[in-house]
């Protein structure tokens, strides 16, 4: 795609407000077809309306942004991903890189920059934020090594997160469209396999791996 066409944008913020501000800032340069808040949400509108670039933050509701992105490249290869978060440790830029991303921008950048990001994706080139970039910084050499989603399945890693935000085991089967009793089992092969030995352990894990916001 040329840069001088009007990319197709979308935005997944969890903050309505955030998502907004960041819509009528990109509306100037690019067409920003819709803004949604969670995670699922976003790989539904992203397969129906099929954007050329999507800005994601990571720590989405129901669906993580990391999680969310990379289910999306599966279906639309082409698609460019920008990730904009507060999250800035290395090992996280590095399994952003790894799921496809071709920016990662700080949430503490000028918004001048996310553009900056979002044109250099779109001539195929990837960008970080020179806030971010250091010798030890992962972003220009994404790790393979990814533990979380090497032990947990995909459906697993859904349950995770919803019983981590707080979802009972009713509320979790309600949205994966599962049994709670399912759901259960679930918990159980997770708690199992990450050594996991009560709720509170299950939040800090998720927490740690950035599956959720703390």
């Amino acid at each position: 795609m040329s840069i001088a066409s009007r990319a197709r944008v979308m935005i997944a913020d969890d903050h309505k407000l955030v998502a907004e501000a960041l819509r009528r800032f990109l509306v100037v340069d690019f067409d920003v077809i819709t803004t949604v808040n969670d995670g699922r949400s976003l790989v539904q509108a992203a397969e129906a309306l099929r954007p050329d670039v999507i800005v994601v933050d990571i720590g989405l509701p129901l669906l993580n942004g990391l999680d969310a992105g990379e289910r999306i490249k599966r279906v639309l290869p082409g698609v460019r991903l920008i990730f904009m978060t507060i999250t800035r440790e290395p090992e996280i830029i590095a399994e952003a890189f790894r799921r496809g991303a071709s920016g990662y921008v700080a949430k503490t950048s000028a918004v001048t920059e996310l553009v900056a990001a979002i044109h250099a994706a779109l001539e195929g080139n990837t960008y970080l934020s020179p806030s971010l970039s250091s010798p030890d910084s992962a972003g220009s050499q994404p790790s393979t090594d990814n533990p979380t989603n090497e032990k947990l399945t995909e459906r697993q890693l859904e349950v995770l997160q919803l019983l981590a935000e707080g979802r009972s085991m009713k509320e979790t089967g309600a949205m994966l469209n599962l049994t709670a009793r399912t759901v259960a089992f679930h918990k159980y092969r997770i708690m199992r396999c990450l050594r996991l030995h009560n709720d509170a352990a299950i939040v800090r894990y998720a927490v740690r791996r950035h599956i959720v916001c703390a």
